[in-house]
């Protein structure tokens, strides 16, 4: 493979067979597609199954209760996701592992094993406790990725209290839209957070977003520059509360169906959606994800996620599923550029981190500063490298399969899902072969398809909408306050969930994903993907990022225009866009060739880094789409 041109391997059909040596040192899942059929042909029999592995405090009396398009699953069983998380482990040999490695952008380091992090929950449980917060309240976290939001959440988690974390960084309209939504009680943040050496204000953010709300009683403010004195009266200090409290509390007992946490997604348009998700069918799906498809579960591994607990990746794979797995996690504060672009390579060989999970964007930056960064670093101890958040490029792809994942000593995994399924709905196993630019097979439990609007599946590779026949555990239970938009989910074409993305699925099952059903290009009556002339334009060697929309034209219907930033040795020109143009054209024809290209220092992202093309799209046509702080996912 070593010998192959780039661009000879981007244009054919690759296959990259399975690791061999990779799957002797850690598949959980041996025969995928085998275990994928035995899950969907019984789902009650599989994930009843499944669930006899965690500690319940009463079992079910029914494995799932299906009143479409209401799913409950674990019906009438008791149980505390922070008891699997938490004390499963410290009363077993697993006491004394270390659970969590958190490190500042400034070098400061911090490690709780699973008895110490225990410890921290229980006096920040009975903190809330005596602040009056009572199982079903509503607990908004805005934290930055520290520690202390993390326990924070687990803390909310073990009084049966529901907390609502939102990005540290998100404005105060959109703050304060998502506690209005959720009518939050208690909010718990920061003075600020810290992103390229430089503090980011929280706490006058949620000053703002307070501002003519009565329904918050206190706000617990982590001072790491401001000092409790400044605090207000109805304002505490975290560090106070959290000290004064006994390492003492009980887990509460919960009902399977009682809600552990709200989050907020899709807030381009409207109100956001308040996700709602319950404890026990939660704990099984995403749990059991990290088991059979990051393959988290032996002790030595350690994991290392670059996302951030104000996004549904930093709920299901930084905080609950790892730490119910028993698994050690790094996680990171600030810029993962900062202060070199060989911080995160500098982590995974400090660390000898074994299993990662970024973002395409994530790839793409580091794509852009070259691969002199990866050779300075030692990471042979990368054995899993997993994208998700957006469809994953095959250039970008295949950069990293080069020169982090060494040629495949490490397992590159590509996987979808969304804030609503809580776990991946499609991946790429490490047991199986992969196909660049196909993000991979149907994830277990999942019973899925490409459909036309109709919910007739489409022909093998032909377009259609990406659906789930039947439901599955860590889905969102429903939108908070809002039953109607949950149900939007599972009506709009009767019967299934409708994930609102194009895909294809080729004729071994492989899915490749094209984009949001508002990302598909229509020139001249022809569907064309957004991924796909993106992809195009990224695989041109002067590119380093692409978005691309449709305009209206007057004979084609809807024009091409992109927009791209240039990695760091090229310069914009007229000759230069034309270069990349016929790169296009080459690539996926002349229809899909931009008709327009415009070059940009940087393009526009939501706070979990998605290019925001409906903001280009409003601007290129000169539409007015309101305060940008609410954009995100």
């Amino acid at each position: 493979m070593q010998n192959e041109s780039l661009d000879a391997l981007l244009t054919k059909q690759a296959v990259i067979q399975p690791n061999a040596e990779l799957i002797a040192q850690g598949a959980f899942v041996e025969d995928w597609q085998a275990e994928h059929a035995r899950s969907v042909a019984n789902l009650e029999s599989f994930w009843g199954e499944v669930a006899k592995e965690y500690d319940w405090f009463a079992p079910w009396d029914k494995v799932l209760e299906w009143n479409y398009p209401y799913a409950k699953w674990f019906v009438n069983a008791k149980c505390n996701i922070t008891f699997n998380a938490l004390d499963r482990h410290v009363n077993s040999n697993r006491k004394n592992k270390v659970a969590l490695y958190w490190e500042g952008e400034n070098g400061e380091e911090r490690t709780y094993t699973y008895r110490q992090l225990l410890f921290w929950v229980n006096k920040m449980a009975n903190a809330l406790k005596k602040l009056g917060v009572e199982r079903g309240d509503r607990v908004c976290i805005y934290m930055p990725l520290t520690p202390e939001g993390i326990i924070s959440m687990l803390a909310c988690a073990r009084i049966g209290a529901v907390h609502s974390v939102v990005y540290a960084g998100l404005g105060p309209v959109a703050l304060r839209d998502r506690l209005a939504d959720a009518q939050a009680k208690i909010i718990i943040c920061a003075d600020v957070g810290f992103r390229r050496g430089k503090p980011v204000q929280l706490k006058s953010i949620v000053d703002k977003a307070r501002e003519g709300q009565n329904y918050i009683e206190k706000v617990i403010v982590y001072s790491r520059m401001s000092t409790a004195a400044e605090l207000s009266h109805d304002e505490v200090d975290f560090e106070e509360i959290i000290n004064a409290g006994s390492h003492d509390c009980e887990a509460a007992v919960m009902d399977s169906h009682d809600l552990l946490f709200i989050l907020y997604t899709s807030g381009t348009t409207g109100r956001p959606k308040g996700c709602a998700f319950a404890h026990g069918g939660y704990m099984v799906g995403t749990s059991y994800m990290g088991k059979a498809f990051f393959n988290l579960y032996k002790d030595q591994d350690i994991y290392f996620c670059t996302s951030d607990i104000g996004w549904i990746v930093g709920h299901s794979y930084i905080v609950y599923a790892p730490l119910v797995n028993g698994s050690t996690v790094l996680v990171r504060e600030g810029a993962p550029d900062y202060p070199d672009p060989g911080a995160v390579y500098r982590l995974i060989e400090k660390y000898g981190v074994t299993r990662v999970f970024t973002s395409p964007t994530l790839v793409r930056m580091l794509m852009k500063f070259g691969e002199e960064w990866a050779n300075k670093y030692d990471l042979s101890s990368l054995r899993q490298f997993n994208c998700a958040g957006e469809p994953l490029n095959p250039e970008a792809w295949w950069w990293a399969f080069r020169h982090i994942c060494a040629e495949g000593k490490a397992h590159m995994a590509d996987n979808m899902w969304q804030t609503e399924t809580a776990a991946p709905l499609v991946c790429s196993p490490i047991t199986l072969p992969i196909k660049p630019g196909k993000c991979g097979v149907l994830a277990i439990g999942i019973d899925a398809d490409v459909v036309d609007n109709t919910g007739a599946s489409v022909p093998v590779n032909k377009g259609g909408n990406f659906v789930v026949r039947k439901p599955w555990p860590s889905m969102f239970s429903t939108v908070y306050g809002d039953p109607k938009r949950y149900e939007e989910y599972w009506v709009t074409i009767p019967n299934v969930y409708l994930s609102g993305d194009v895909a294809t699925r080729d004729e071994d099952g492989y899915i490749m994903f094209l984009g949001r059903t508002d990302d598909v290009l229509n020139p001249a009556g022809h569907r064309i993907g957004t991924a796909d002339v993106e992809s195009a334009l990224v695989s041109h060697p002067a590119v380093a990022e692409a978005a691309v929309i449709g305009k209206p034209d007057p004979v084609k219907g809807e024009a091409i225009k992109g927009f791209i930033t240039l990695r760091i040795s090229f310069t914009a020109s007229e000759e230069l866009a034309k270069e990349i143009k016929n790169h296009v054209r080459d690539t996926l024809g002349p229809i899909a060739t931009p008709s327009e290209l415009e070059f940009r220092d940087k393009l526009p992202k939501t706070r979990s880094g998605k290019i925001m093309r409906r903001l280009l799209k409003a601007q290129e046509l000169g539409l007015e789409i309101g305060d940008v702080s609410t954009l995100e996912d």
